[in-house]
């Protein structure tokens, strides 16, 4: 009774604590690809979220096969052929900075078409950290691969790469984040470590489970945990309980406690605990041991103490879970890094007090350290070569470039920095292999021909033109495109490879000259340019290294000249003055332009502003000399021209006249613009030019055209208007159709409108007239 007080008072205490850490924490970052969907989806039982598939580089989805009964129930995935290339990747960007689990679950094609389960290698960060085995399908804990690592950059890049068995096929990625101090090995381990679980067991379970089944805490990574109900060697148990565990779901790893409610417990027979692993040599692993005292024989400390051994090297000695734990039902690990140079791991659990032995669960990992990346200005570099160049997906240019070692990038060749930990391009080559391939045998030629079907970046179709970005390939020593279609000029940024020593890029189509940066590359000692469209003179520093046993080919091209063995240059331009020359022509071309169009805009003005002087200047001028200051109301003069006398004027002015004049211009048939008609030649007869206006005496109320306007007065049908006859005629906007002296005004019937136009010369009736007033300009 006691026992079941105690033990409900922890489970409520365990409670609290747990809504404290759940209100005070943030869940951890989680993410879960469900490769090959199209929508996201959750599984069950634990409704599991999964997001449709994204950040791939390739590939193709495809219906899944479940072969594993621990997998997650997906319906889909994505594999990659190998015209895709041997390098496939998941590139998942904004991750946050922090400590992670990755897993990945490998699948199989539903298709039969498709054959056996395919075998590859997997690689995280560019570090590889799994082979998948023949078999692995049904093999419940192979059917996946787990790693902690620690993301600094924000991106977590997973990636598929193919041996030629098969083509790989990925069911689904997590990536999920644990407690920064998770697992840690030691100082070194955030930066250069990662570890891959090779086996975790629930020793005594009967089934498998993840963390999430039994409501492990997410801190914890929702862990898979393996059942095992015996070691093998027939003298072991399990054993079980209902207890509450103590001091089990705390940081930094959150263990779930129902790993530590089964255990596996010697016999009296046979004392020790024996659990061998298979395990690949010359290898570092990190071994962490469960232990929680739930016999409950065992009332205090003492009473069962043992020995641990790895591989027959005692690894922790009297260890006393009682004592060490603090009381019965209470979790306690232990941790150790061992060396393995053989193929098999040993784990001995020895008593020394006690006949028994057990063990809760295990966990061991492979300790592999994390390859040193490439130059992420270099990596950018490529990149923008794959793209400017249109590079095949059989190159399968994804991921890091110069790792994992084992599956660099094709026609890649890298180098180690080891001062600053870091690799370098060095080379972009053909190493010549593939012409190999017609020499080997059958058999071996079958084992080799997908690591040597590509293998260099010559002879490969390959176009667009060179980037200047290849020039932050600060280390390259050699450089081979050659026998492609690659177009454009060479760039001149070339000649800051200050490493290049060999330069091919015959059999392309570069045009253009050969850039004067190329003569600065003092290392360079084989440049092969021949077969392409170049053209213009050598660069003299060039044709002078041909003296220093470099090996340069400038053949075929048929506009090269200036160095033996071409033909010689006639006047020639330096690139500078080239640029200079084309300049000034550029800018007497602008010049030309500009003043042609400034004189058409010009002659345009002139001819609109005559138009307007010949619609809007007054039909008439004087045609006889008339003596300064001399009343003109007197002349003679032509309406239209048709003869006659002009009526009485109705404003007596000196400078006024009744508008019946005879429409022409000064002798010469000037016309000045802007209504500056011209009255008379000879000095003191008439002002030497004078501006002809018409107006109407009496109200004008709107100008309509040149020479009419319109009056304020309705009139009659019929009514006279001097010496024409208003008729009833059309709107203002059908006016401008009417030929001059035909306008219409008035739409009813024995009215006219109020609006009328009336034709220059012609006195409206009652006090409307029209008159002309000769003003000085």
């Amino acid at each position: 009774m006691p026992h079941r007080i105690s033990s409900f008072l922890f489970t409520f205490l365990t409670l609290i604590s747990s809504l404290h850490r759940s209100s005070s924490r943030p869940e951890p970052f989680a993410l879960r690809i469900s490769c090959g969907a199209r929508e996201d989806v959750k599984t069950q039982p634990t409704n599991t979220q999964w997001s449709k598939d994204f950040a791939y580089t390739g590939g193709r989805p495809a219906n899944a096969s479940l072969s594993s009964y621990i997998a997650p129930p997906l319906k889909t995935l994505r594999y990659f052929p190998h015209s895709d290339g041997p390098e496939n990747c998941y590139n998942v960007n904004r991750v946050p900075r922090g400590h992670y689990m990755v897993r990945i679950f490998f699948g199989v094609v539903k298709d039969p078409d498709f054959g056996d389960e395919p075998l590859f290698d997997v690689s995280i960060e560019g570090t590889h950290v799994y082979s998948l085995k023949s078999g692995w399908s049904s093999v419940e804990d192979q059917s996946f691969s787990e790693a902690l690592l620690f993301v600094k950059d924000g991106l977590v890049s997973v990636c598929l790469h193919s041996t030629g068995h098969g083509d790989p096929a990925v069911l689904s990625i997590e990536v999920l984040q644990v407690d920064d101090k998770g697992y840690i090995l030691g100082t070194n381990f955030r930066d250069g470590v990662i570890l891959r679980t090779v086996k975790r067991l629930a020793c005594g379970r009967g089934k498998p489970g993840f963390d999430a089944d039994y409501g492990g805490d997410p801190w914890g990574g929702d862990r898979y945990w393996g059942p095992i109900q015996t070691f093998g060697q027939g003298g072991d148990r399990a054993r079980s309980t209902e207890s509450v565990i103590k001091k089990a779901s705390v940081i930094p790893n959150f263990y779930t406690q129902k790993i530590y409610q089964h255990a596996l417990v010697s016999t009296d027979g046979k004392p020790d605990l024996d659990f061998t692993l298979d395990v690949e040599p010359n290898r570092n692993y990190s071994v962490w041991l469960h232990f929680a005292e739930i016999d409950e024989a065992v009332t205090e400390a003492g009473q069962r103490v043992f020995d641990i051994l790895i591989n027959g090297d005692v690894a922790f000695k009297d260890v006393d879970v009682f004592r060490m734990a603090g009381d019965r039902f209470t979790a306690l690990v232990l941790n150790k890094t061992v060396p393995v140079n053989g193929r098999s791991l040993t784990i001995t659990v020895h008593p020394t007090k006690g006949n028994q032995a057990f063990v809760n669960a295990i966990e061991i990992f492979e300790v592999i350290p994390a390859e040193y990346r490439t130059s992420a200005e270099e990596v950018r570099a490529l990149q923008a070569l794959k793209g400017a160049l249109g590079l095949p997906l059989r190159f399968g240019w994804n991921g890091d470039p110069c790792v994992p070692q084992g599956h660099p990038w094709s026609g890649v060749d890298c180098q180690l920095d080891k001062a600053n930990n870091i690799w370098f391009i060095d080379g972009l080559y053909s190493d010549g292999l593939i012409w190999l391939l017609m020499l080997l045998p059958s058999a071996v030629f079958l084992m080799t021909i997908f690591s040597l079907t590509v293998s260099g970046l010559d002879n490969q179709g390959l176009w667009g033109s060179l980037p200047n970005d290849i020039s932050k390939l600060h280390h390259l020593q050699s450089l081979n495109l050659s026998g492609n279609s690659i177009q454009g000029p060479i760039p001149s940024t070339l000649g800051t490879i200050t490493s290049l020593e060999t330069l091919d890029l015959s059999f392309n189509m570069f045009n253009g000259s050969i850039p004067e940066t190329l003569g600065q590359l003092t290392s360079l000692r084989t440049l092969n340019l021949n077969s392409n469209l170049l053209s213009g003179k050598v660069p003299a520093a060039l044709g002078g290294r041909l003296l220093h046993r470099a090996s340069f080919n400038f053949t075929a091209n048929a506009g090269l000249c200036g160095i033996p063995g071409l033909p010689s240059c006639g006047p020639h331009l330096s690139t500078g003055a080239k640029i200079g020359v084309a300049f000034a022509v550029l800018i007497a071309v602008a010049l030309i332009v500009t003043c042609s169009v400034c004189w058409w805009k010009r002659r345009q003005n002139v001819l609109r502003a005559q138009k307007i002087v010949s619609r809007d200047a007054p039909d008439s001028v004087t045609v006889q000399p008339v003596p300064q200051g001399t009343s003109t109301g007197s002349a003679s003069h032509r309406q239209c021209g048709n003869p006659q006398v002009s009526p009485t004027p109705s404003v007596s002015s000196p400078h006024v006249i009744v508008s019946s004049v005879v429409p022409g211009s000064s002798p010469g048939g000037e016309r000045p613009r802007k209504g500056a008609w011209r009255c008379g030649v000879t000095p003191g007869e008439c002002h030497t030019t004078y501006t002809v206006q018409s107006r109407l005496t009496g109200g004008l109320t709107r100008y309509i055209k040149s020479g009419f306007y319109v009056t304020s007065q309705p009139a009659s049908q019929g009514t006279p208007t001097g010496t024409a006859q208003v008729v009833p005629g059309s709107s203002l906007e059908g006016m401008k159709d009417h030929a001059r002296g035909a306008w219409r005004c008035g739409a009813t019937p024995g009215k006219c409108h109020t609006t009328c136009a009336v034709p220059v010369g012609v006195p409206c009736a009652a006090s409307w007239a029209v008159t002309h007033q000769l003003v000085p300009s």
